[in-house]
């Protein structure tokens, strides 16, 4: 028996835990609605693309995100169907139930209805109470004629009750089950929505391979000027570096020379430790350890715009791979692009038809690429959110911005700095 309930409880536990895991289906909805918004969004932004004479990544790109966007809709109502059905099985099991309480309900009342009639006579009520012992026994008796009575009238409540909580459980069923049709129906459009932007996806796919070798031509452009950005910031990085171990060596000559002439010798409470990178300096230390501090929230260098290259490996439209070592950001041709943090602008350069902008922020810089003018020069302190440059066309002739976060040791992936949209 007490295996029984162990085995009762733990198997209690762990259902409890799943259903506690699983999202309500108000959860469910609000993220179906979310998801809508980005679909929208990316449509719109579909639809601006198609003016182009000729399809281009940013096209395929942004249907291809269209139908991802689709499948985790239909993934969504998936699990909304699954809650439905197991809001069904459950009332199920209750009308079951209810349904055997029922039968064994009426069983007894039959039974005790049964003994009522053929004792109905006062006389067999009156030889039943007068054939006692005693007297004592004779008030039990009459006491249980009362509480059968009772017990009788009681069990057709019961019957009652249980048959209204019965039909309320069924009305609940209706209810679910017309939910869960009109959620079906609601798939069957997205489905069929789905259908639609895939074949949307082959068409502007069948177009590129069409224009293979200018693609190729384009790609190859492209990691040429990425190379020439990255070479541009490994640059600015040793030039940073060498101004300041140039720094670091003079100060501690001017150091040495006062040691000299007051004669005296520092104990070793009084030597600073080393900083931890050559490249913080009083001046920028408080910089850089806000810049790292919010790591994860810095604001995009455009307030409108969508990631058309993630840091790493990206798979193009021909299945072949291009690595990034910053992120592409499309926008409109001309949009603001802004700092993400305060720091000091670092270079302002020309690569090929383009303007770059590196800004340090202590031992990390932020570069901006792809710009079409600059609003800043060299040496100049700037703010978070300041407006640096305008954004340009890029090679396919739509707007964007590539933006990148260094330090000493390379390139790291800015999408885990910026906040999350």
């Amino acid at each position: 028996m007490a295996k029984l309930i162990l085995t009762s409880f733990i198997f209690f536990f762990f259902s409890h835990m799943a259903t506690a895991q699983q999202p309500t289906r108000e959860e469910l909805e609000k993220q179906r609605q979310e998801l809508k918004k980005e679909i929208e969004q990316t449509e719109k932004l579909l639809n601006e693309n198609k003016t182009k004479t000729k399809a281009n990544f940013v096209q395929w790109k942004l249907i291809n995100n269209k139908v991802n966007l689709q499948d985790r809709i239909i993934e969504n109502i998936n699990r909304d169907i699954d809650l439905l059905d197991n809001n069904i099985y459950r009332i199920q099991h209750e009308i079951n139930r209810y349904d055997r309480l029922l039968d064994t309900l009426k069983q007894e009342y039959a039974k005790s209805m049964i003994y009522a009639y053929k004792n109905r006579e006062n006389y067999d009520f009156l030889n039943f109470i007068f054939s006692s012992a005693s007297f004592n026994d004779a008030i039990k008796r009459i006491t249980y004629l009362k509480s059968y009575r009772n017990y009788r009238e009681m069990q057709g409540e019961n019957i009652l009750r249980t048959q209204e909580l019965r039909h309320q459980r069924i009305e609940t069923m209706g209810g679910v089950k017309e939910k869960k049709s009109i959620v079906l129906e609601t798939k069957d459009k997205e489905m069929t929505a789905l259908e639609i932007q895939q074949k949307e996806k082959d068409r502007i796919l069948a177009e590129l391979k069409k224009q293979g070798k200018q693609l190729n031509n384009q790609i190859a452009a492209k990691k040429k000027q990425m190379q020439k950005v990255d070479n541009a910031i490994t640059a600015a990085i040793k030039r940073a570096l060498a101004e300041a171990r140039k720094s670091a060596l003079v100060n501690e000559k001017i150091s040495n020379a006062n040691s000299k002439v007051a004669n005296t010798k520092a104990s070793k409470a009084d030597i600073k430790k080393a900083p931890v990178s050559i490249l913080l300096n009083p001046e920028n230390t408080a910089v850089n350890a806000n810049f790292i501090s919010n790591r994860g929230t810095l604001p995009w260098p455009v307030d409108n715009g969508y990631l058309l290259m993630h840091y790493g490996k990206n798979i193009l439209q021909s299945g072949t791979t291009i690595d990034i070592t910053g992120i592409t950001v499309a926008t409109d041709i001309g949009s603001s692009v802004k700092s993400v943090f305060d720091g000091i602008v670092s270079r302002v350069l020309y690569i090929d038809d383009m303007q770059v902008i590196i800004i340090q922020h202590g031992k990390y810089f932020s570069t901006y690429s792809n710009l079409e003018s600059v609003g800043v020069q060299t040496g100049q302190h700037v703010k978070t959110g300041q407006v640096i440059g305008k954004a340009s066309a890029n090679i396919d002739g739509v707007g964007a911005v590539d933006f990148y976060i260094s330090d000493e040791r390379g390139n790291q992936d800015p999408e885990k700095w910026l906040r999350v949209r």
